[in-house]
């Protein structure tokens, strides 16, 4: 698994290197700001080399507001099939919803603080760069927080916003179940509920369960 590093702060850059390669990971490149992350992705993908995941700080310079998240947008939009997944100090709502409106499939906003949590963070990226989503529970909590203002979710009962709270995070219908303590044909008949308020049929294939999130996101 082919990962490039975005990061401004060399410290940091090296440590997430360190982190990824000791797991058997290979870091094929690392850079301090947006415009080297667009131009090593693009040369990358000239040559046929893309990576399957892009780490990447939200904010980096030269302003260091929000040229992390706008190059993986950036990116997303010219290569779809790229893994991004983007890092913040804080949630922001508005980078978070950004990154998230375009396909589903390989995204992900992780707190910085998660990078501690060694296993979680590498577990969070593998699943990126295959194609799903890893999303920190903060930033879950603020956005369906937010959404819950929306007519969209007035159909939904609380329980049933808790699954897709989980569901978003990235974990499955066993990991909901051992989380809230029921069986998993429960679970299974929360998230049958959820695709049906949603208007989510079956023919959206497996991403339905983020479209969940994202209908609530654009609501």
């Amino acid at each position: 698994m082919r990962v490039v590093i975005a990061e401004d702060s060399v410290l940091l850059r090296e440590g997430l290197t360190r982190l990824l390669t000791d797991r058997g990971l290979e870091v094929v490149a690392g850079v301090g700001d947006g415009e080297a992350l667009v131009k090593t992705i693009t040369e990358l993908g000239e040559q046929a080399q893309l990576p399957d995941v892009v780490v990447a700080d939200v904010r980096m310079p030269p302003t260091h507001t929000d040229e992390g998240v706008r190059a993986a947008v950036q990116l997303r939009a010219r290569f779809p099939d790229l893994g991004v997944l983007v890092l913040s100090q804080y949630v922001e709502e508005q980078y978070a919803t950004e990154l998230l409106a375009g396909s589903s499939r390989g995204v992900g906003y992780l707190l910085k603080d998660r990078v501690a949590e060694v296993r979680e963070f590498v577990d969070a990226v593998v699943r990126v760069a295959e194609g799903g989503t890893a999303l920190d529970p903060e930033v879950v909590a603020q956005l369906l927080g937010r959404s819950r203002k929306q007519d969209v979710l007035a159909n939904l009962t609380p329980r049933e916003r808790e699954v897709l709270g989980l569901m978003a995070e990235g974990r499955t219908n066993s990991a909901i179940a051992r989380q809230l303590v029921v069986s998993d044909g429960a679970v299974e008949k929360h998230v049958s509920n959820i695709f049906l308020k949603l208007g989510l049929s079956q023919s959206d294939g497996d991403h339905r369960r983020v479209l969940a999130v994202l209908t609530y996101l654009n609501s």
